[in-house]
């Protein structure tokens, strides 16, 4: 049977597990995905986007640190209650110090990044929500990192995701996003299981072809000091939404 996004209780999301798995350093992978993206944002003006939007945040911090060098404002959108509790003690206290790396290298990538964590974390809002509630145009910049592709087993619905992150900014707006390629259903930690969509960069171009201009999509290869999930590495995109975009069905 096919897993969808509403089968899935995202409240019991693996937390520690995750971060544990993930994020307590620095991987290769995540090197190469704040690089393409810095170089991405460095082509736009400082602050110069009034507010941009992490499209399904879940705990990880460093897609924020990154959009904070162009955006006066950042909405972290997520609807899993732990990712937001733990978002919101990362703005409200001093932030983990496994994240201090990952800021370190977004700012030599590009020194317009503020100066600190702390002050890069300022430019966040926690918005807990459903990303599908987002109101159509409502951000200049739009980032999703690993969400589509690992919120549902169903092509027709990832492709859905897709539709709906671009929707969400403005006509013109800058997307920027990093999905695992060909994801299969996956565990975190000793034995949750989470839904995966195996895509890889011809099916992101396809999905986002007839929405966007200035599409460039690219991969890496798979990181052998991550967890084997079962991916084939990540797809990497940039591009700037249609001036018509088109609705999502």
């Amino acid at each position: 049977m096919t897993t969808h996004n509403d089968d899935v209780d995202w409240d019991r999301w693996p937390l520690a597990d995750y971060l544990a798995e993930n994020y307590r350093e620095v991987h290769p992978a995540d090197a190469a995905v704040i690089a393409h993206h810095s170089a991405f944002y460095r082509r736009l003006p400082p602050d110069g986007l009034a507010c941009g939007v992490e499209f399904g945040a879940g705990p990880n911090l460093y897609p924020l640190v990154l959009a904070s060098a162009v955006c006066r404002r950042v909405d972290a959108v997520e609807a899993g209650s732990g990712n937001v509790a733990y978002l919101r003690r990362q703005l409200r206290d001093r932030p983990d110090a496994s994240w201090l790396p990952f800021h370190a290298l977004a700012r030599r990538l590009d020194p317009r990044v503020p100066v600190t964590l702390a002050r890069a974390l300022a430019r966040v809002d926690v918005v807990h929500a459903d990303v599908r509630d987002l109101p159509a145009g409502g951000y200049e910049l739009a980032s999703m990192h690993f969400v589509a592709e690992g919120a549902t087993e169903d092509r027709e619905e990832f492709a859905a995701f897709c539709r709906l992150f671009a929707r969400c900014v403005v006509p013109g707006g800058y997307l920027v996003a990093a999905f695992m390629e060909n994801m299969p259903t996956y565990r975190i930690g000793p034995a949750s299981r989470w839904p995966g969509c195996p895509v890889d960069a011809g099916t992101v171009r396809a999905v986002f072809a007839p929405l966007t201009g200035e599409l460039d999509v690219t991969r890496i290869d798979a990181d052998p000091t991550l967890p084997e999930y079962g991916d084939t590495g990540m797809v990497l995109l940039t591009a700037r939404t249609a001036a018509s975009p088109a609705r999502p069905r």
